[in-house]
């Protein structure tokens, strides 16, 4: 056997990055398990690799069960790894944002849940995505969040909420609403009444 041959017998030996598929989820631990493709022989508990941990400031996600990651063997050893990432991939697609209706663009970031679960061994399939998730995307444009029905909109000079539609905006010129009403715990803008003697006001003009 040629040193070309064994030198290509021993580097398969070492450990190297692989990929896999989340099997099991500890999320106290931030801990899973992780089936190691193309084997498929399931890890014991492995570290998750964590979005953020810098200081004070600290950032959770854990994987969920098929979620499609990168491992790395420590120091080479192939009995010790950690999940160094997270990938997307066909099945795995990236989300689509509600604000611009695209994925995120470079320079960007969107954060959404309830996107819907990976796929499950048997049927195959990603889960349906959740109404009404919680989501969050950072622009040139300006900053996006919401909630199923209701939307915040953060650019230079003005914010914006909407729910259904109600729309109000605060900006330099002043507060507007439109679309609804602003009611206070005993008062209407909209219907509120002054009394004059004995006699009511009519509603506001104007």
């Amino acid at each position: 056997m040629s040193e070309r041959y064994v030198s290509a017998a021993v580097v398969n030996r070492v450990a190297h990055v692989v990929h896999g598929i989340v099997s099991a989820v500890d999320p106290a631990n931030h801990a899973v398990k992780v089936r190691l493709q193309p084997e498929d022989v399931e890890t014991g508990w492995i570290a998750d690799a964590a979005m953020a941990q810098v200081g004070d400031l600290r950032v959770a996600c854990p994987s969920a069960v098929g979620t499609h990651v990168v491992l790395q063997p420590i120091e080479g050893d192939g009995e010790h790894w950690v999940v160094s990432g997270v990938v997307y991939d066909t099945v795995m697609t990236p989300v689509v944002s509600p604000a611009t209706g695209l994925v995120a663009q470079p320079g960007e970031l969107l954060v959404m849940a309830g996107c819907g679960t990976p796929p499950g061994e048997a049927e195959g399939v990603a889960g349906a995505a959740t109404t009404g998730g919680g989501w969050w995307h950072v622009t040139r444009q300006g900053v996006f969040c919401g909630a199923g029905d209701a939307v915040q909109v953060v650019r230079d000079g003005s914010v914006s909420w909407s729910v259904g539609g109600v729309r109000a905006v605060l900006s330099a010129s002043g507060f507007t609403v439109s679309g609804g009403d602003v009611r206070t715990d005993a008062h209407s803008l909209d219907g509120h009444v002054h009394p004059v003697g004995d006699e009511m006001t009519g509603r506001p003009v104007g």
